[in-house]
Parts: structure tokens; C-alpha cells; sequence
């Protein structure tokens, strides 16, 4: 026992040693952003750039919201982002709960066309899906954008999957015997199981949502911008203001930044969690 404990010691530095090092490679892109953000084209060209923040980001941040409508374009895309997680989340986490406990006819045919839906890239229904919005009158409005996101195949496969190893149907069946119906089951039973799940799908289908650029261009114009399309108008002339776009982008990921700090403690609760029961 006593030859174990040192190794265990020395496993444990080497873990967090490799933990370490994984934080600052991580997060060295955003740092990356904040110095460059925050200094000029000229100081970024040196052969050897600078490496600390400059005094120059309050600037560069007003550039950023005079060259763009940068603070139009953060509303859409808390707008859109928001309406389609928690959509996706709820359609997913109803369907998923469907596909891995409910008995009903044709579940293994509408799984697998789910699951094969996914292997259709979304650019082939890009002209029929602009084709509806316009004979629905919502070109350059956001629910052109908000409505083709409210659900995904990969939500639905991924609650399902979920659910399938964290549910057990003891808890469906005296829930049944208790006289409770499905929709009381979903709510008070089948929620407090998925929430881990839910986060995760939450902050993954908000980061997918907030970072999309090709419908947006395409079903918004420059007067109803999201984040992505707005700061595409950043650094025109004819040499790119790299600071102001690298401004602009900083500005466009701290609400990216914000979700992952409050949704990150239900991930790790529920982990948690997990690890306690088992």
C-alpha cells in the first residue's frame, strides 16, 4: 500500500499536468483574439506580435459598432438562437422519450427515416425551403430563420439514446400504477432524468444556431442581420482591418461564452450525478 500512494501521487500530477496544458491550448485561440482585438494591423504584422492585450479594444469595439449594426444583429441572434434551443430541446427530449420507451406502430421505420435524415446535406433543401418562405411572406424576417431549427434528427437521435440508458421503465410503470398520464410522466419524471442531456443538446444546438451564417444570408438582408452576417461588413476597404474583425468576433462570442457558463454546471451535475448512482 505504501509503494502505491506515491505512484498514485505521480498519476495524479501527470493527470493534471495533461489537463493543464489542454486548458491553455484551448483557450489560446480566444486569448488570441482578446490581444489582437486590442492592438493595430501594423503591430500585428511584426515578425514577432505582440503577446499582451493593448489599449486599443474600448476603439476597436466602437469601430466594430459603427461600422456594423452590431447590436441589432446580437438581439436577432439571441433571438433565433434562444427560440431554436429551447424548440429543439423540447421537440427532442418529447420524441426521444417516444422512440426509446413508448411502444407504438412503425417505431423502428420512423427511427431509422430519422436516422437516415441526417445523412441529407441541408444545402439540397435550401431552394424549396426559401421557396416556402417567400410564398409565406417571411423573407427578412426572423422566422424564416427561428422555424426550419425548431427540431433535429440529431436531437431526437441523441434524446433517444439518452433516455434509453438513463430512464428505466420501473419508474414509467409506477408512474402508470399511480394513475399518472404520459404527460404528467414527461414532465415530472421523464425531465429531471434528461436534464443532463438536455443541457448538452441545449448548448450544442445554441452554438450551432448562433454560429450559422449560410440561411441567415440567405432568408435575412443587411437590414435584419444575426452576428454572423453582420460581421462579414467588418474591415471593408482595400487591406482589412484585421483588429476590428477580430474585435467584432470577440464581441459575438462572450453570449457563446455566458450559455456555456450556466448550462456547463447542469453538464457536470448531471455527470455527477451519474458517477454518485452507479
Amino acid at each position: 500500500m505504501s509503494t502505491s500512494a506515491p505512484a498514485a501521487r505521480r498519476g495524479g500530477r501527470v493527470a493534471y499536468a495533461v489537463l493543464a496544458v489542454a486548458v491553455l491550448v484551448s483557450a489560446f485561440p480566444l486569448y488570441w483574439t482578446l490581444v489582437a482585438a486590442s492592438r493595430s494591423n501594423s503591430e500585428l504584422a511584426r515578425p514577432v506580435p505582440a503577446l499582451l492585450p493593448g489599449p486599443r479594444l474600448l476603439e476597436h469595439l466602437q469601430a466594430v459598432l459603427d461600422e456594423a449594426a452590431i447590436g441589432k444583429a446580437l438581439v436577432n441572434s439571441l433571438i433565433v438562437s434562444a427560440s431554436i434551443t429551447v424548440g429543439t430541446v423540447l421537440c427532442s427530449t418529447l420524441a426521444g422519450f417516444a422512440f426509446a420507451k413508448l411502444r407504438f406502430r412503425g417505431r423502428g421505420l420512423l427511427l431509422g427515416a430519422v436516422v437516415a435524415s441526417m445523412m441529407i446535406p441541408p444545402q439540397l433543401g435550401v431552394i424549396p425551403l426559401f421557396m416556402l418562405i417567400v410564398e409565406l411572406h417571411w423573407v427578412n424576417q426572423l422566422q424564416a430563420v427561428v422555424l426550419p431549427g425548431l427540431v433535429s434528427a440529431f436531437g431526437v437521435f441523441f434524446m433517444r439514446q439518452f433516455l434509453a440508458q438513463s430512464l428505466p421503465d420501473e419508474l414509467i410503470e409506477a408512474a402508470r400504477v399511480d394513475g399518472a398520464s404520459y404527460a404528467r410522466i414527461f414532465w415530472s419524471v421523464v425531465v429531471p432524468i434528461a436534464r443532463p442531456g438536455m443541457a448538452v443538446l441545449g448548448l450544442l444546438t445554441f452554438m450551432t444556431a448562433w454560429n450559422d451564417f449560410f440561411w441567415p444570408i440567405v432568408a435575412l438582408s443587411s437590414q435584419e442581420p444575426t452576428v454572423q452576417v453582420a460581421l462579414r461588413q467588418l474591415g471593408g476597404g482595400y487591406v482589412h482591418d484585421q483588429s476590428v474583425i477580430m474585435a467584432g468576433t470577440l464581441l459575438g462570442t462572450l453570449p457563446v461564452l455566458l450559455v456555456f457558463a450556466v448550462l456547463g454546471r447542469q453538464i457536470v451535475g448531471g455527470i455527477m450525478q451519474g458517477a454518485v448512482k452507479g
